[in-house]
């Protein structure tokens, strides 16, 4: 067991490292290095160049994100081929409605969670261990998507190891939301809007963006949310 739970640990930190190599860089490339993007619709802080010396501490901080990850990927794999989860791989076992309503659940479970968990880790007791490092880019760019303090990295995985021993999931739907995970936080870390004009439209008010969260590395009790501002319009964090 222990021997698979390694085998596994070593190949998740493999893949998701170079998941993240390759988003983040090519995201980094495209959005900041690539002359041919159009540049007039963002703010000062996103044209001017990057601090670099932030963005190393990034990745660096993201690699130890990828250890977090890793172990709870190799934790979840190894029980998994026990058939100790409540992962399934049958369309018919449950129906495509409840595959549907299970990843909108999830969702919203997960943004409620994550709200509160993050207005937490800025606590005074907990954001020096928590989540210090993650705000070092007071302008963040794709590089911050991943960059987390190892514990609070592991409180994000084990979330979702919670989730696969309690509730029935697809395993289409687990992979659609680390899909979502992982384009929401590139996403929300741009630094600047790739459509300006869509936090202001009916839609877009209700999700967070990357003009929400780049607010909140600079002032921290605004906009704690992850997917959607519902939870800081509720508790007057918006």
């Amino acid at each position: 067991m222990i021997k698979l739970w390694l085998y596994y640990l070593c190949a998740f930190f493999g893949i998701i490292l170079i998941r993240y190599f390759l988003i983040a860089g090519g995201a980094y490339w495209l959005f900041y290095s690539n002359r041919r993007f159009p540049r007039e619709n963002r703010p000062s802080e996103a044209i001017a160049s990057p601090n670099h010396q932030a963005i190393k501490k990034d990745i660096i901080l993201s690699v130890y994100t990828t250890v977090a990850l890793a172990i709870c990927a190799a934790l979840v794999m190894t029980v998994y081929d026990s058939g100790a989860t409540q992962l399934y791989n049958s369309l018919d076992q449950y129906g495509i409605v409840y595959l549907v309503l299970s990843f909108l659940g999830i969702i919203l479970l997960q943004d409620t969670c994550f709200y509160f968990f993050h207005r937490l880790f800025h606590h005074p007791l907990l954001y020096r261990w928590f989540h210090r490092g993650h705000h070092r880019s007071k302008h963040p760019t794709p590089w911050t998507s991943f960059a987390l303090d190892f514990p609070e990295a592991l409180v994000q995985g084990l979330f979702l190891v919670i989730i696969v021993f309690v509730v029935p999931l697809h395993i289409y739907v687990l992979t659609l939301l680390l899909m979502t995970m992982t384009i929401w936080a590139l996403v929300n870390h741009l630094g600047f809007e790739v459509f300006p004009s869509f936090p202001d439209r009916w839609l877009g008010k209700w999700l967070i963006s990357s003009n929400h969260h780049s607010l909140h590395h600079r002032i921290y009790t605004r906009h704690y949310g992850l997917y959607f501002t519902f939870w800081d319009r509720m508790l007057g964090t918006n």
